[in-house]
């Protein structure tokens, strides 16, 4: 930035811009119109003879003087030093691209005051026929004014090929100078007659009056007509990407877009009224009344030309706060301010993050935002953030709401606006408090390698399951926890047994009744179609029951259990214990008991940038404030009405519209699935950042209370990115499947998401979520050796469907599933859990005193009693 910044707060934001300019505007279109209104009634008043008409123009000239060229006069300096020093370098790319366009319009303003002080002072000295001359001089000279500025003021939405070879004719005549000119003269002729209105009442012959009343309506109902049709033409030429911003942000401008036809029409109609004769006091109100609607006409068309051209003073070469496009490589890696002549300080420390931080608001918001003012009020906008919400707002600034500009500076300068708007401007705003975590107690079950026939494993098949419980505005996912089982009976040749046995599972005491803890049953109904009794899942499973054979997994399986993260003694616990045990089918004798945690976390870091409090414990949950705005940002980002469904008792289900593979849901087959469309959503909010990205809405914060990538890889630092790729390149493998599927959203997303753990976003492979995860196998290629945990990375291959999940597949014999002895993903063994060192390792603890995978360090004596050489488990995995 180049020019010192008027420090703005309350009056900011365009405020004294849109203040004077509203009010020029309508008065300039007024001198225009006025213009060809007096010689042409001038002329009808003589043709006619008629002394009153006569008297009519003198007076109304006057008016029209002190109106135009006094008032107008003084708005149109003042637009000058607002613009002037609110936005110095787009003012300044004005005039030096259209010097020789303002010095014309210069000349034809001096020679329509001039020629509009000769009209009103010398009425009745001049011959009628020079008086008309001079009348007629005057609006050539008005309507070149217009001519002019409606070149210089089209360019800015419409700079056309003036972007290539910065051509003064080729900015001057763009794309909207034709329809805009038309539009604006018809517009102009309109506003003329209204203000004809305003003035006929002074007329005291009844008859002259009425001719007038009935002139003016025509001059307004007419022109109207036709500035309509041109404002249609108008509409044609405005760049697709424009009309695809103001699209975008309908449900913010909606009223304006309405306010256009309703203004027009009653317009039309009450002007068509004024043709009927009617008392003189109502035709004064309805003057009135009309002058007021036409301000409001052109006024809401000024507003809906200005929300085209955001984010933008220059369309496509200057953004509103007069940074060029073209500078922002030059932001990004030397900073805002350090590529800023007008600052207190070029490099950032902690003791002037926040001031520092307010100078950045005066460079890149406070051009369009006010601090507390009547126009765009920052505050409102950004009093759900807390400092984390607030970066990550900053960062997608620009991208999925186009209206802004992008952020321009470095991560530390973003950090640094983002805490002076959370910290000064709104005094702080709490963030998350950190979990020291619990070491709860956990009974290992017994187990006697000498005597005991049979070895039972169980788990759960995801590693964590994450439950959005605002089930009153909307549900992502159910209360819905799996849990997997099987029976080994020991031998030289162990078998697992499907066949002649019972298993069982039930919950730990306190969690046997989570619908006295949450209202999930109470929306059932309306969420999924199901009305299930209390404690009961969306498969018929309670907290306690019996495990169904899986044939084609070589197991038992209790689907969708409704357990929930609070325990009835208060607080939060998203690590349950279930007791599973076998049973023979014929004489109930115990065969086997174990235990597994059935992993369950409502800690969705929704609030981050939502707002609202934690529901729970001031640690997990989403309370109804945080998810009503979810609501609220998908209402105006995509114009639903989601709210107003909540509101009346109906919250959705987010896959009723978004397909989903998890649930099997079809959704509306036009929109993107779940999983893409909010990771590629937001991932173009939380751009070059690693794994903490993800702990931004998983629950997996590393101070968070359940830390949901709890196992060995965690141990070994190897983080979310090393899998499933940086949260840009995560993203795009899912958009990249649906943009294949040729679905329209997918390439907005996608448009500013730069591929991070490839070269380029072309080498990023589409994948389904689900179906389509990272490969065990593409790091682990030997059983007999460990990957490089430094550079092994599984981000891009991806399993072919998803019976190759590794939570689906089997050993070598097709037997054993590789989860029962290696635990979930995201927890596979030694996983450390934050309720207890050892809450997730009980297999392996109670099998063979250690906590690495089960059979692990020569421990195959779990299973096998007779002596195993070679790795027979994981030949297949390996030669595949």
């Amino acid at each position: 930035m180049q020019y010192p910044f008027w420090e703005l707060t309350t009056f900011g934001g365009g405020f004294f811009i849109a203040l004077i300019a509203v009010i020029h505007v309508f008065l300039a279109h007024f001198a225009v119109g006025g213009g060809l209104f007096l010689p042409l009634f001038e002329g009808m008043a003589r043709k006619r003879g008629s002394a009153p008409l006569l008297a009519y123009v003198r007076s109304h000239t006057k008016f029209f003087l002190l109106v135009t060229m006094v008032l107008g006069g003084m708005t149109g300096v003042g637009i000058w030093f607002t613009i002037s020093v609110l936005a110095p370098q787009a003012t300044s790319t004005l005039i030096h691209t259209f010097v020789f366009g303002w010095a014309a319009e210069w000349v034809c303003f001096l020679a329509e005051i001039v020629a509009l002080l000769i009209y009103h002072y010398r009425f009745e000295q001049m011959s009628p026929r020079n008086h008309l001359i001079v009348g007629w001089l005057y609006f050539i000279f008005a309507w070149l004014s217009l001519f002019l500025i409606n070149g210089i003021i089209g360019f800015m939405l419409t700079p056309g090929q003036w972007l290539e070879t910065g051509s003064f004719w080729d900015g001057f005549f763009n794309p909207s100078f034709w329809p805009s000119l038309f539009f604006r003269t018809f517009a102009a002729a309109t506003i003329a007659g209204l203000f004809g209105f305003v003035t006929a009442h002074r007329v005291q012959d009844a008859e002259a009056r009425e001719t007038i009343y009935r002139t003016c309506a025509w001059w307004t109902t007419i022109p109207l007509l036709l500035a309509l049709a041109c404002g249609w033409w108008y509409t044609s030429v405005i760049p697709p990407e424009a009309l695809h911003r103001l699209a975008l942000r309908a449900s913010r401008i909606t009223r304006f877009y309405s306010l256009v036809p309703l203004f027009a029409a009653a317009v039309f109609v009450l002007g068509a009224v004024m043709l009927v004769r009617l008392p003189r006091n109502l035709r004064i109100s309805v003057s009135v009344a009309l002058l007021l609607l036409g301000f409001g006409f052109l006024g809401s068309f000024e507003f809906l030309r200005e929300a085209a051209r955001k984010p933008y003073l220059i369309h496509g070469y200057m953004y509103s706060n007069q940074i060029r496009p073209m500078d922002m490589q030059q932001y990004t890696e030397a900073g805002m301010l350090g590529s800023s002549k007008w600052v207190s300080g070029k490099e950032l420390t902690e003791d002037d993050m926040e001031r520092l931080g307010g100078e950045l608001f005066q460079l890149q918001c406070a051009s369009c935002h006010s601090v507390g003012g009547p126009m765009n009020d920052i505050l409102p906008l950004t009093e759900k953030y807390p400092v984390t919400g607030m970066d990550a707002k900053l960062s997608g600034m620009g991208t999925i709401s186009p209206m802004m500009p992008l952020f321009a500076g470095t991560g530390q300068e973003r950090m640094a606006l983002a805490r002076y708007i959370v910290n000064t401007l709104h005094g702080g705003r709490p963030g998350n408090i950190a979990f020291a975590g619990k070491d709860l107690p956990l009974e290992i079950p017994p187990f006697d390698k000498n005597k005991d026939q049979y070895v039972l494993l169980a788990w759960n098949n995801l590693g964590m399951h994450c439950i959005s419980d605002s089930y009153s505005e909307w549900v992502l996912l159910p209360p819905a926890n799996d849990i997997y089982a099987q029976l080994v009976k020991r031998g030289d040749k162990p078998q697992v047994i499907t066949k002649g046995v019972t298993l069982t599972y039930s919950v730990e005491p306190g969690f046997e009744n989570p619908a006295a803890l949450c209202s999930f049953w109470d929306h059932a109904q309306s969420l999924f179609g199901a009305r299930p009794q209390e404690n009961v899942g969306l498969c018929g499973n309670g907290l306690t029951g019996k495990l169904k054979p899986h044939e084609e997994l070589n197991c038992f399986e209790a689907a969708l259990i409704p357990v929930k993260p609070y325990p009835a003694s208060g607080g939060f616990n998203p690590y349950p214990v279930f007791t599973v045990r076998a049973e023979d089918a014929e004489t109930g004798e115990l065969l086997a008991e174990t235990k597994t945690v059935a992993p369950t976390s409502t800690e969705m870091g929704c609030k981050n940038c939502h707002g609202g409090p934690w529901l729970v414990d001031n640690l997990a949950g989403i309370s109804q404030a945080t998810g009503r705005d979810v609501l609220k940002s998908h209402d105006r980002l995509s114009n639903t009405e989601l709210v107003a469904s909540a509101q009346s008792g109906n919250p959705r289900l987010c896959q009723s519209c978004h397909p989903d593979p998890v649930l099997g849901a079809e959704g509306n087959p036009e929109l993107l699935n779940l999983p893409a469309a909010i990771h590629g959503f937001h991932a173009n909010f939380l751009t070059d950042r690693g794994s903490e990205a993800c702990a931004f809405c998983h629950p997996n914060r590393p101070d968070g209370p359940t830390k949901c990538l709890r196992g060995l890889h965690a141990q070994a630092d190897i983080g979310c990115v090393r899998c499933h790729g940086y949260l840009e390149d995560h993203a795009l493998s899912l958009l990249k499947h649906e943009d294949g599927k040729g679905k329209q959203g997918a390439k907005r997303l996608m448009a500013h998401l730069k591929a991070r753990t490839v070269e380029s976003a072309d080498q990023v492979m589409p994948r389904l979520p689900w179906m389509n995860e990272p490969d065990c196998r593409t790091c682990h290629t030997d059983p007999g050796t460990r990957p490089d945990k430094k550079t092994a990375n599984a981000f891009n291959t991806w399993t072919h469907d998803g019976h190759a999940l590794y939570r689906n597949s089997l050993d070598a014999n097709g037997n054993m599933m590789c989860i029962a002895c290696h635990n979930s993903p995201h927890a596979n063994y030694p996983a450390l859990n934050k309720y207890g060192a050892n809450r997730d390792n009980i297999a392996p603890l109670q099998y063979q005193g250690n906590t690495r995978s089960v059979g692990a360090d020569n421990n195959c004596g779990v299973c096998h009693l007779k002596e195993v050489t070679g790795n027979a488990h994981h030949v297949k995995t390996a030669q595949n």
